[in-house]
């Protein structure tokens, strides 16, 4: 139970550095996802060893292409795809559809309000740039750590 409290803590904290970064600076850096990825498979590997260790890079294996697909369909960008695999190292490979879904449902979330803020804001209506964009590192972390919790808990 130490060992999962641990990891809960330090996806949390990553998580969130990542999504204050997306947030304020529209950028999700490399170093941070690489440095995600190697924590969530360094307690995967900490809490089933080999076995664990496979699970949990397999899904990094998957989200990253998952996310791949979706910057190149002008979904995601580069950084959040990179984002989602690095926090799917926390996970086992069963859990990606949970992940994903979770992620989903908290982009939705954020997407209705991300529209209403712009149909009520001119200034961020009228944007061009990156701050034009719902960040959507955000709802990968909040997705993340709310799985995660979820898991904790029960």
């Amino acid at each position: 139970m130490a060992l999962a409290s641990l990891s809960f803590g330090v996806l949390a904290a990553l998580s969130t550095i990542g999504a204050l970064i997306d947030v304020f600076k529209r950028k999700l850096p490399n170093y941070l996802s690489l440095a995600i990825a190697i924590a969530g498979l360094g307690f995967a590997f900490a809490a089933a060893g080999w076995v664990g260790l496979g699970l949990h890079f397999a899904h990094v294996v998957v989200a990253f292409l998952l996310g791949y697909g979706l910057f190149a369909g002008g979904m995601f960008g580069a950084g959040d795809g990179k984002f989602y695999a690095g926090v799917a190292a926390f996970f086992p490979i069963q859990l990606a559809p949970a992940l994903a879904l979770a992620i989903v449902l908290l982009g939705g979330v954020m997407a209705i309000f991300w529209l209403m803020a712009r149909k009520f804001n001119s200034n961020l209506r009228t944007r061009k740039d990156d701050f034009a964009k719902m960040p959507y590192g955000l709802a990968i972390a909040m997705g993340a750590v709310g799985l995660a919790g979820l898991r904790l808990a029960l």
